[in-house]
């Protein structure tokens, strides 16, 4: 039998109340949460004045909507340099909530290396990590080590994201994955291009997806809004706040966890900002 994503989250969710309750105070019942999807903030893409007006307002309108967190899929800066990744993390500091950061190729080069992700990592904070909220995991991955490997970094870091799925199956706790590249664009089948993963190693971490309860993969880097289901899982790359190919407006994704109506995600628009820088 076929499970669509909201009946899949409506399962995993239920199975963590439970679990939770078991824990918990009499009479505590499991919360429902939010949280914004951001994509591709990328200072210097549509205009480096722009982008940190567009990232601005940004957080002006996410401190305002009083989400539980929110993350951004990757490519926070067009061109890593100094200048770019303190703008960045001056405009960052302004949110009234927390943020989490994946890193892009922008952020560590198409091709990393050991100093690329050094720079990163002493810049903005770490490049894989994961937390929990509300019984739920957040696993935060770095997607360039799928794209382009760098030799000790890329075992490690796929040894943790497997280890880290493990663990959050073991608790019944739901997982959301957010990266930077999407495994595909339409089909697990398609070729590579600039915009996916191999087939070989975009079918094996769908697969551990599959195996360890994840609900949604949340990805930027196309700079369009792309959604998929595949087997349950939610596979959504949202609308960048520098610049989108599809000419769609700028802004971000508000996604609602659990509650009557389970899993779901819509688009919030900026406020002053057309379509095209």
């Amino acid at each position: 039998m076929k499970i669509n994503a909201k009946s899949m989250f409506a399962l995993l969710f239920s199975l963590v109340t439970v679990a939770s309750a078991a824990a918990a105070e009499p009479g505590k019942e499991q919360q429902p949460f939010s949280f914004v999807q951001m994509c591709d903030t990328q200072l210097g893409m549509g205009g480096y004045e722009h982008d940190v007006l567009t990232f601005k307002q940004a957080v002006k309108q996410i401190n305002e909507l009083q989400t539980d967190f929110v993350v951004i899929c990757g490519d926070l800066v067009n061109k890593a340099d100094d200048k770019s990744f303190a703008d960045f993390n001056e405009i960052k500091a302004t949110f009234t909530l927390p943020c989490y950061c994946a890193p892009g190729n922008h952020d560590v080069g198409n091709a990393p290396t050991k100093a690329s992700l050094a720079n990163y990592r002493e810049k903005i904070g770490k490049d894989y990590y994961s937390f929990e909220h509300k019984g739920c995991t957040i696993v935060v991955a770095n997607s360039q080590l799928w794209k382009h490997p760098v030799e000790g970094e890329a075992e490690q870091h796929d040894a943790w994201f497997k280890k880290t799925l493990e663990e959050a199956k073991a608790k019944s706790s739901p997982v959301f994955v957010v990266v930077h590249y999407p495994l595909f664009l339409k089909d697990i089948e398609e070729k590579e291009t600039y915009s996916n993963l191999s087939p070989e190693k975009r079918k094996a971490v769908f697969a551990l997806c599959q195996e360890n309860g994840v609900v949604a993969f949340l990805a930027g880097h196309t700079h369009q809004q792309i959604s998929n289901e595949k087997d349950g899982i939610l596979l959504v790359n949202g609308e960048t706040t520098s610049k989108n190919f599809d000419k769609r407006p700028m802004g971000f994704r508000l996604w609602n966890v659990g509650g009557e109506e389970g899993l779901r995600h819509q688009f919030v628009k900026f406020e002053g900002f057309d379509a095209e820088p």
